[in-house]
């Protein structure tokens, strides 16, 4: 599986919770998903930003989102913890990825990504952006109480 596969699978189960009510969101948990969005849009731009940038520059921006998220989920625990894990998770790849060729060997393992991993890895980012964007909006409140739905109001 992909990273755009593995975080929309993760968007997918948090927006079901949220919807669900098993994951309440805390005025805690939409502050920190809201500086941890702003964060990411700080270091992934726009497609065609990104993909006019050097490759070690790509791959410096994407260490970056791996810090924004490692220091959100250093901050908070439960639910949204367990978000920010699965998003760590899901970009793990990157952390293989090295930007410089090997001259004399002992790369530890890294790998060279392609072009298209780049993308990949942006996208991915991209979700959990919008992601965290949509855990931050407040619920609507559309001027319905409980006791008039309850009278078919």
């Amino acid at each position: 599986m992909d990273m755009r596969r593995i975080v929309a699978v993760l968007v997918e189960d948090a927006e079901q919770q949220i919807q669900d009510q098993v994951w309440k969101l805390a005025p805690s948990d939409r502050a920190l998903a809201l500086e941890a969005e702003a964060g990411l849009r700080d270091v992934v731009g726009p497609p065609d930003v990104q993909e006019a940038l050097p490759h070690i520059k790509r791959l410096e921006h994407l260490r970056e989102t791996l810090a924004v998220l490692a220091i959100a989920l250093a901050r908070t625990h439960g639910p949204m913890a367990w978000f920010l894990s699965g998003a760590l998770n899901a970009l793990e790849p990157v952390l293989r990825w090295r930007a410089l060729p090997s001259d004399s060997g002992g790369t530890f393992g890294t790998v060279l990504p392609s072009p298209e991993d780049y993308t990949e890895a942006e996208d991915a980012v991209r979700r959990l952006q919008d992601a965290l964007a949509q855990i931050t909006a407040e619920p609507l409140d559309l001027g319905i109480h409980r006791d008039q739905q309850a009278n078919g109001a």
